[in-house]
């Protein structure tokens, strides 16, 4: 494997990095507080090509592989975790509308998203499904050349702020779980559509909550793939959005250690400093090794995507163990600063909050293992 980057690849990293630290770090917790993320900041960010960065150029993107794309995410995550839910969301959202749906229809919205003035949301989970993602109840009526909605999307990130949404609905009988969904390009400023936002425990500035679709009507051209099989057909892109999603989550992990480091390194404790007691130092070793194992485990699956390789079971361990691998560190660096790392003044418990809500959306960890069970089996099967 060779995860090598050009120096223009590497360049543009490097411009994520700077930015990160002199334009997303130090509104980290006004976002939070504010609920929503800042529209110009936006704009910014896609103008330096930070949305879509695997996206061919025809689209807007920059044409490159997956494994930059992800050094990107991951140079924007760490001083923000829910600033990186948008690169993510782009690249699925995009990819699926790029794939599946007719360009006169989706590449307008695609430029829109790149140039990060169009925010999507990709509309997939209901209240009764959960985890049973194929079990929708969404319903998707044919209405001569139109389909109309009528149902409820539940524990969507950016609900309240999308513009636009890639939503999953039963265009089939109810009992034919996937093999009856199809997928929907819809606007979100149709009158029909009413949104409702939660108040969680983190992840405010990412806007999770409910969308109600009571009689949309959307054009058969906004149809994404063929009727029925929406749902084998896009959910092939979720193994790339999870080892984004783990780069995502060891970047807040990766920034929490490096001020750990240089905090223990100064703070004095009986007559030396603390990184000298190997109470202290030890569990910082430990992290930095699982880490080290963690990312490159996320950066091994985008190669793999990169060279059309499987790569779904690895996408799999990338999404249930990086965010609570990611939450474990952050909490080793909080108890590592002692009284001042349980304030809000320092950033740990945010992180913590945040990190948090990735260990059950886009699939729970029992999920994900599921998944590498079955991947497992059936190659014995084979042997």
């Amino acid at each position: 494997m060779d995860f090598a980057i050009t120096e223009e690849q590497s360049d543009l990293v490097q411009v994520a990095r700077t930015f990160a630290a002199e334009r997303i770090a130090p509104y980290y917790q006004q976002r939070e507080n504010e609920g929503k993320f800042d529209r110009a900041t936006l704009v910014e960010m896609g103008s330096l090509g930070f949305f879509g960065v695997e996206l061919p150029e025809e689209v807007g993107g920059l044409g490159l592989d997956c494994l930059t794309a992800g050094l990107v995410l991951e140079a924007l995550s760490g001083d923000d975790y829910n600033l990186g839910y948008i690169p993510v969301t782009v690249s699925l959202a995009a990819q699926i509308m790029h794939n599946y749906g007719r360009a006169e229809v989706v590449q307008p919205w695609i430029r829109g998203m790149l140039a990060g003035e169009v925010i999507p949301c990709v509309a997939l989970t209901e209240p009764s499904g959960g985890s049973d993602a194929a079990n929708l109840t969404l319903n998707a009526r044919k209405d001569g050349n139109e389909y109309v909605l009528t149902g409820e999307k539940t524990s969507i990130s950016m609900a309240t702020q999308a513009d636009v949404a890639v939503v999953f609905g039963r265009t089939g009988t109810p009992d034919s779980r996937s093999r009856g969904v199809s997928a929907f390009l819809v606007p979100l400023d149709d009158p029909t559509v009413t949104r409702s936002a939660f108040n969680d425990h983190g992840g405010r500035a990412a806007g999770r909550g409910t969308i109600h679709f009571d009689g949309t009507r959307v054009p058969e051209s906004h149809l994404l793939g063929e009727e029925n099989r929406g749902f084998s057909q896009v959910m092939s892109g979720f193994d790339y959005s999870r080892a984004l999603i783990g780069l995502q989550s060891l970047a807040v992990a990766r920034k929490s250690l490096d001020e750990t480091w240089a905090y223990v390194s100064t703070r004095r404790s009986f007559g030396q400093a603390l990184v000298e007691h190997q109470g202290v130092a030890f569990p910082l070793a430990e992290a930095e090794t699982h880490y080290e194992a963690a990312r490159l485990l996320c950066l091994q699956t985008l190669w793999l995507k990169d060279q059309g390789a499987p790569h779904t079971s690895q996408a799999a361990m990338c999404k249930w163990w990086a965010p609570k691998l990611a939450y474990d560190i952050v909490m080793k660096c909080l108890l590592s600063h002692g009284h001042g790392g349980y304030s809000n003044e320092l950033p740990f418990e945010q992180r913590l909050r945040d990190l948090l809500g990735l260990q059950i959306g886009d699939g729970t960890a029992q999920i994900m293992k599921t998944v590498i069970t079955k991947r497992r089996l059936m190659a014995l099967a084979k042997e």
